[in-house]
């Protein structure tokens, strides 16, 4: 039961976050918190749901590397008064790492909690 809901929590999160990366600009509200922070964020909270979901580190790197690339692009192109920015891949990537090393801490927490009791 456990990975299934690893996994459908993985999903459920790049479908949320697709929908925010793609909202239209009009959509947007003025007082959203700093757009770098919610992409650096987002990666984190992707980063651990894929971790937790099995998903192997270098396959997660390279998929969600992929995806942050790929919602630029779709900002710039899609007519939803957004714009790529590759600043945004930068947070994406920082989220990127610091989501890898939170999974990396608390899979050792948890190690050592077992291996204790």
């Amino acid at each position: 039961m456990r990975p299934q809901l690893a996994r459908s929590v993985f999903a459920g999160l790049l479908g949320i976050s697709l929908v925010m990366f793609l909202l239209p600009g009009d959509d947007l509200s003025a007082s959203a918190p700093n757009d770098k922070l919610v992409h650096g964020l987002t990666c984190v909270a992707l980063t651990v749901a894929g971790r937790w979901a099995g998903i192997r580190p270098v396959r997660l790197v390279l998929g969600l590397a992929a995806y942050a690339v790929v919602t630029e692009i779709l900002q710039a192109v899609l007519p939803i008064d957004r714009h790529g920015d590759a600043r945004d891949f930068l947070a994406d990537s920082m989220g990127i790492v610091l989501g890898l090393l939170l999974s990396w801490l608390a899979m050792r927490v948890a190690q050592r909690a077992s291996a204790r009791g």
